[in-house]
């Protein structure tokens, strides 16, 4: 059974009670002050995520959500919609750059069907939950419904209840949906309050008269449903069903104080839609990393993040989210097992003691 919106939006702000502690720890490792630089600050944040002076990263989870969207057939992508369903295969064929990348950090892949247009064969390595084959064109009408987006943040906050029950406390969200940039777009400019110009990019490798017409399509869009204006109205009108689940996603791994590893564009316009609804969720947020994608960065400043990697990625799929759970690791690894100055006999800085 899922929770009701109300409960979902019921996020807890983090509780900094062991916030001197974890510094305190920190500070007495065998090391100068600080000399483990964003490690440090990463640390502090899994501590006060888990309520523990000895976080720690267990089955760490990466779900990807795929979903198709209307206003493809506007143009606004060089790819037909069709790819959406092949790279879906290819997730669960082993295939994909997600694939390999969750393998090298030890993250079990989960692939979700949100709301692909195309009919998928079942498969015991796919979860379908979609709402509906694709949102409707948001050019000409409402991508889904106040109801239909409801169902997407329920379904994406289940598919976290799942993991929470197997152990999981480090949870990444990925994507894959051809025109979900424009989607992302939409709720950029929307929910930021940012012109479209200053959102839109080549998503998957527009050239300039494309990318000029994907501007004009969504400029006019946005004008199309000015009244959308609240934030669950704004997903309706813009969102897909993979961005609204994964939106419900960060609610529910943030009620259940799991740390987020949060990807690129598409991930980061999730996000958006989940704290414009419940603010908290940021406090549970790892930015990992900066995408290379037009609008991005404007969208991790409008957080005051500070991402952890920055190499020019652009694919989606949670892939820069994965490569930052190694450090995670490493965070962990040295509040836990590293001496501190007392227990290694060394010798501390003749100023702590003056």
């Amino acid at each position: 059974m899922t929770s009701s919106l109300t409960e979902l939006l019921a996020v807890e702000p983090l509780d900094l009670s062991l916030r001197d502690e974890l510094q305190r720890l920190i500070d007495t490792k065998t090391k100068p002050p600080g000399s483990l630089g964003r490690l440090e600050t990463l640390a502090r944040q899994l501590g006060m995520i888990q309520g523990t002076t000895r976080p720690s990263v267990v089955r760490p989870v990466m779900i990807v959500f795929a979903g198709d969207h209307g206003v493809a057939a506007e143009g606004v992508s060089p790819y037909p919609q069709a790819v959406t369903a092949q790279m879906v295969a290819n997730f669960v064929a082993g295939g994909a750059a997600i694939n390999a990348f969750s393998g090298v950090a030890g993250l079990t892949l989960e692939v979700v069907n949100a709301g692909v247009a195309t009919p998928l064969p079942p498969s015991p390595t796919l979860v379908d939950v979609a709402i509906a084959h694709g949102t409707r064109n948001f050019a000409r009408e409402r991508a889904m419904t106040r109801d239909e987006a409801i169902a997407a943040l329920a379904a994406g906050a289940d598919r976290v209840r799942h993991h929470a029950a197997l152990g999981t406390n480090v949870i990444g969200f990925g994507e894959m949906g051809i025109a979900n940039t424009s989607s992302a777009a939409c709720l950029m400019s929307r929910l930021c309050g940012v012109p479209i110009d200053e959102c839109v990019g080549r998503g998957t490798g527009l050239d300039n008269a494309g990318l000029a017409k994907k501007r004009n399509v969504l400029a006019a869009a946005l004008a199309h449903h000015a009244d959308a204006r609240e934030p669950l109205d704004v997903l309706a009108a813009f969102g897909g069903f993979e961005i609204a689940m994964m939106a419900g996603a960060y609610l529910e791994a943030a009620r259940s104080r799991m740390a987020i590893l949060v990807d690129g564009f598409i991930a980061t316009a999730a996000l958006l839609v989940a704290d414009s609804l419940a603010p908290n969720v940021r406090d549970y947020c790892v930015f990992a990393h900066a995408s290379n994608e037009a609008g991005h960065r404007r969208m991790l400043d409008h957080f005051g993040a500070r991402e952890l990697l920055t190499l020019d990625l652009r694919l989606g799929e949670g892939t820069g989210a994965a490569l930052a759970v190694p450090l995670l690791r490493a965070a962990v690894a040295f509040v836990n097992e590293m001496a501190s100055f007392e227990s290694a006999g060394v010798d501390d800085r003749s100023d702590r003691h003056a």
